[in-house]
């Protein structure tokens, strides 16, 4: 009876840390989440809090790392597991918050104006922002930033990569939707929006518009993406990893068609989109049976893995 009691607790101890969003002390790390206030221009309101691991490079890659709806970052460090992955590999991890309250509460805005310009007065600019803080602060390296984001933080990833090109080398995004998609404010919320009511089909080349719209000066190089779906996902619906796929070849003028095809994990299915040089550009991956759920086990693992962080 006194190990079950033991037991419990541990349970219950475990649980409140991961409600109240309080970081558990970890012993094979002092490296904590810390917030940052005094980051630089701050259109979009947001709130920034940055984990720095103990053992790093003198020049260390960066990841940002973005919420859900209703999520915050200090939430996300918790569960999305970039952080632990920051022990291993030496990366520092951004986690902006969003804290934008329209008719769903903290959503990175994806569907202002302003979201869809290059240093526009919301989100991207504040984000960039706090990759340059970071980078100055911990000597960031400049050719190793990348972006990551589950849900509205993966629809923040896909504006990201394709406003600022020349700041992110590559990007995973989990459960978005294609750049532009939502059309204003009105359109955001899943009840109301003809971005995520399940019909929206636009041709590859509307979609790489959008993005080479945004930036019409770039002639670089772009960065990766890597994009992940739910087959069941009820909130976001399934068919707009199609829409995002073809938006990202698009982009880097690649076929329609997937250089390769493999099941990294048996209910993974991935596509691949590879150029002349063989080099993968875009990454396309069907989770079956999951919904709005991601990223699961294992997935956080692999977009560090995509980013070539992980060797």
């Amino acid at each position: 009876m006194t190990r079950l009691r033991s037991l419990l607790a541990a349970v219950a101890g475990s649980l409140l840390l991961f409600l109240t969003g309080i970081s558990a002390p970890s012993s094979a790390s002092a490296a904590s989440l810390v917030e940052v206030t005094d980051f630089g221009s701050n259109p979009g309101n947001l709130r920034m809090h940055l984990y720095v691991p103990d053992s790093r490079p003198e020049q260390p890659a960066i990841v940002v790392a973005m919420h859900g709806c209703g999520g915050s970052g200090p939430g996300f460090h918790q569960s999305g597991g970039f952080g632990q992955l920051a022990d291993q590999h030496g990366f520092i991890v951004v986690y902006p918050t969003a804290t934008k309250q329209t008719a769903m509460s903290n959503c990175f805005d994806v569907w202002s104006d302003a979201s869809k310009r290059r240093g526009g007065g919301s989100d991207p600019a504040s984000i960039v922002s706090m990759v340059d803080y970071a980078k100055e602060r911990y000597n960031g390296d400049p050719e190793r930033v990348f972006a990551t984001g589950s849900s509205s933080g993966g629809m923040e990833t896909n504006a990201l990569l394709a406003l600022y090109p020349d700041v992110f080398e590559a990007g995973t995004v989990f459960m978005g939707v294609p750049f532009t998609c939502f059309a204003n404010e009105a359109d955001f919320p899943p009840w109301t929006s003809k971005c995520v009511g399940g019909s929206m089909d636009r041709t590859p080349e509307d979609w790489g518009n959008a993005v080479r719209q945004a930036y019409p000066e770039h002639t670089g190089t772009r960065p990766r993406v890597q994009l992940w779906h739910g087959t069941n996902d009820t909130l976001i619906p399934f068919q707009l990893l199609r829409e995002e796929t073809e938006q990202w070849t698009n982009v880097f003028g690649l076929s329609q068609t997937p250089t390769s095809t493999d099941q990294p994990q048996p209910t993974w299915s991935r596509q691949r989109y590879a150029d002349q040089a063989g080099e993968v550009k875009v990454e396309s991956i069907s989770v079956q049976g999951a919904g709005h759920s991601l990223p699961m086990s294992g997935m956080a693992a692999s977009a560090v893995e995509f980013f070539g962080l992980s060797g």
